[in-house]
């Protein structure tokens, strides 16, 4: 059988993950110091553990609604509601003006939003560096993304934005906290940014999966306390903003794959229903699960990883740039320009020393940095930051 033939251009097109080659890499190595996934090591509240085994035990074990069980659905609309200040979409009236679905995570929610809104010919605007599956997902939705060159700030700004938009552009697609670089917008940067897309018609996408994962420092003060920046904090904002956020950052539980989406109803139903004939619904007892981390307290991690990002910047500040992260998990380091090195060369460097990072190739146009993922226990993130700092120092 010619599988060759048989195979779609469009999954041709497509090569592995350079982060998927790198887990794959760390496997063959004894014991490295992995500074390179980006998953929390934190557990899973009890709270939220218990909840989901109670649905498992309760036999909730079912297919949901599409746009998920009502209760979770209700739970996410009254938190935005009280966190933005949006439309109750949990009352009868908020509907109306808000749309809300639970996703299978917040990828789900991203590949689900590039069918809904892209076709031939048509453009979505992302940041580089970017979350990896960014330019991809445009593509298996048959459209183009176009890249924003944020660097050296990593600072995806209406300025940086207005050039590129045509009249091929859809939608702008913002993520802050970034992955990779941990950067977090000011409110004064959304707003512009939010204010262009206005004028131009087209749709912001926020992509919020690290919202709560935003450290004190790149928060601002709003009525109902210190927070995040938003474009979705904006007067008006749900009209045209389609927000995306999820539970597997910010809890621990990555795995469960569970986010969810809030914005134009017209849109919402239309992500939904292309849900429905893909993943059908999120894990139904995992919905339940997800329903407890309302009321989690997060601030313990949250500090922890303060402190971290921290080292990172006491360590590696004096080699080289290192643009401050507000939030996540990651930096997005420059390899000293006298190494004369790329970021994949500094990353085969960095093995030989039993340390894994991930080169910035795989998340830009460019191959000047490399990602480090701060999501490790603190002795060991300690131990691989010296080596990396005699790598540069040498």
């Amino acid at each position: 059988m010619d599988l060759d033939r048989l195979i779609s251009p469009r999954a041709k097109s497509l090569d592995a993950s350079g982060i998927r080659r790198v887990f794959e890499l760390g496997a063959t190595m004894n014991d490295p110091i992995n500074l390179s996934i980006g998953q929390p090591d934190f557990p899973v509240p009890a709270s939220v553990k218990d909840a989901a085994i109670d649905a498992i035990r309760e036999d909730r074990n079912g297919y949901s609604m599409t746009g998920g069980i009502p209760e979770l659905r209700d739970r996410c609309a009254s938190w935005i509601a009280s966190d933005l200040g949006w439309p109750d979409a949990s009352t009868d009236a908020g509907r109306s003006e808000l749309g809300v679905a639970v996703t299978s995570g917040t990828s789900g929610a991203l590949f689900l939003m590039n069918m809904a809104l892209l076709g031939p010919g048509d453009e979505i605007i992302i940041p580089d560096p970017y979350f990896v599956a960014y330019p991809h997902m445009a593509t298996f939705a048959g459209g183009r993304a176009v890249r924003c060159d944020t660097y050296p700030d990593f600072r995806m700004t209406a300025e940086r934005v207005e050039p590129l938009i045509t009249p091929a552009t859809k939608a702008v697609l913002l993520n802050s906290p970034a992955n990779p670089s941990g950067v977090v917008m000011t409110q004064a940067e959304c707003r512009e940014l939010l204010e262009l897309c206005r004028a131009k018609g087209v749709l912001l996408i926020s992509d919020e999966i690290y919202d709560e994962f935003c450290f004190d420092d790149a928060r601002e003060d709003f009525e109902n306390g210190r927070k995040c920046p938003s474009p979705c904090r904006e007067p008006g904002s749900h009209e045209d903003t389609l927000l995306i956020r999820g539970f597997g950052k910010t809890y621990g539980c990555t795995g469960w794959r569970m986010g969810y989406i809030a914005g134009p109803p017209r849109l919402v139903q239309e992500i939904a229903k292309l849900q429905q004939y893909s993943f059908v619904c999120a894990p139904t007892p995992l919905q339940w699960g997800c329903m407890a981390t309302f009321e989690a307290d997060m601030s313990g991690p949250l500090g922890d990883y303060a402190t971290r990002r921290d080292l990172v910047i006491e360590k590696l500040g004096p080699y080289t740039e290192v643009a401050r992260p507000g939030g996540a998990f990651y930096s997005f380091i420059k390899v000293p320009e006298r190494l004369g090195m790329t970021g994949k060369q500094f990353f085969e460097a960095a093995v030989k020393k039993n340390v894994l990072i991930i080169p910035g190739g795989v998340f830009s146009e460019q191959d000047t940095h490399f990602r480090l993922s701060f999501a490790t226990a603190k002795l060991r993130l300690i131990e691989g930051l010296d080596r990396l700092a005699e790598l540069m120092a040498s």
